[in-house]
């Protein structure tokens, strides 16, 4: 079984060698990691999913930049990977199984109506009170298939998502499960070079440090001057000067849209010397993050963010701008914390700490209009969105160089 596992891991294109592989099998020997006992009986039934993963992760791979391509091969390998829902209290994991998926006309869709806020967080709040079971269908509890606000698998035009997998309408208020995001990759190897291209319009040449490159011309010219002998001049090299500041939505539904993010962002660190990156999820709050998998952990202050970096920075945001309104107009609004302050605070913040900023959105520029936080955010960033494209990405340089 776990030469399988092994050969999954090389067809994923992971430097794993046999002799890591094989310092698996010894740590297996030597239980390094307990066996799981079965909740009724209390006897060992063999190894837990989440302790192996840990150890092989641990034994096979050796940089942090491969975490994801292991999380994907290991899921690909042990279907039924367990997971770990919390809020306020423990739900049974049964309850949340897809079952079904419920396909409404456009007649019943009509008839759900959305929630405010309030109501919505305090119904939650009984549901929990209430439910004693696990529920499929129906328009009132915490289950599967129906049009309650609160679950998984279902049809509901604002509502609280519970145990789903990924995104279904891009209408969830608050997500239930805690969610590991992917680094953008800035080393992927571009099939074209036409975003670097877009991106050079944004350019500012200086020549700033030391002197460590000939310049032909002085020398040739003072050689000349001084009867012949060498007289060898150096000059500092030339770099772009502009200095940029990338602010990056990821997880969610940017997951659609990884590879031209990625692609941006190779191009973004070749192009500019000067860049900062940061994180985000859907819209910027109180925190940003540089690595998603310590994201948690090691969260950078934005209020920290606006005091380090001047308004010589330019400011780019990239994100599709695909959520609910409420995280970005109320409080307490983030799918995932309950932040102080909306999201729409924190932007003008920025803007008006940048004066020369852009928002860069790969969502298809048709589809606009029928999302209505892309317009909200479009009056917030007063029209300066661009779609990620090439025509996009050179009138945002454009209008950053103004």
């Amino acid at each position: 079984m776990l030469l399988d596992f092994f050969y999954t891991l090389r067809q994923a294109k992971l430097p794993v060698s046999v002799t890591e592989f094989l310092m698996l099998l010894a740590s297996l020997q030597r239980g390094v990691i307990g066996p799981l006992l079965d909740a009724d009986s209390g006897e060992g039934n063999g190894y837990g999913i989440e302790d192996f993963y840990f150890l092989s992760r641990a034994a096979l791979i050796k940089d942090e930049r491969h975490y994801d391509r292991f999380d994907r091969a290991f899921a690909a390998y042990f279907q039924g990977v367990e997971q770990i829902a919390d809020f306020t209290r423990d739900i049974p994991l049964e309850w949340l199984r897809k079952n079904l998926e419920l396909q409404l006309n456009p007649e019943e869709l009509a008839k759900i109506e959305a929630m405010g806020w309030d109501a919505l967080m305090d119904t939650l709040k009984k549901r929990f009170e209430e439910q004693k079971e696990r529920h499929e269908g129906g328009s009132k509890w915490i289950g599967t298939g129906g049009t309650s606000p609160f679950g998984a698998f279902g049809q509901n035009p604002q509502g609280i998502r519970i145990g789903q997998d990924k995104s279904r309408n891009k209408s969830a208020v608050k997500i239930w499960n805690q969610r590991a995001f992917k680094d953008y990759d800035d080393n992927q190897e571009l099939g074209t070079r036409n975003i670097k291209i877009a991106l050079r319009r944004l350019r500012q040449f200086a020549r700033e440090g030391h002197d460590d490159e000939l310049d032909l011309d002085a020398t040739i010219r003072k050689t000349a001057a001084n009867a012949g002998f060498l007289d060898i001049t150096m000059r500092p090299e030339r770099h772009n000067k502009v200095k940029v500041l990338l602010l990056m939505d990821v997880g969610g539904s940017m997951d659609e849209h990884v590879a031209r993010v990625e692609a941006l962002f190779s191009a973004s660190k070749t192009e500019f010397k000067h860049l900062e990156f940061y994180y985000f999820h859907n819209c910027v709050y109180d925190f940003v993050w540089k690595n998603n998998r310590r994201r948690l952990a090691e969260k950078f202050d934005t209020l920290e963010i606006l005091r380090t970096y001047n308004k010589d920075y330019k400011l780019i945001f990239v994100g599709d701008a695909t959520m609910s309104p409420y995280e970005i107009l109320q409080p307490g609004g983030s799918v995932e914390y309950n932040n102080a302050e909306a999201g729409a605070v924190w932007l003008q913040r920025l803007t008006q700490a940048f004066p020369k900023f852009a928002w860069i959105n790969p969502e298809p520029q048709g589809l606009w209009q029928y999302r209505h936080s892309i317009s909200i955010i479009q009056q917030i960033v007063h029209k300066q969105m661009f779609p990620l494209t090439l025509r996009g990405l050179e009138d945002a340089m454009r209008a950053l160089s103004r």
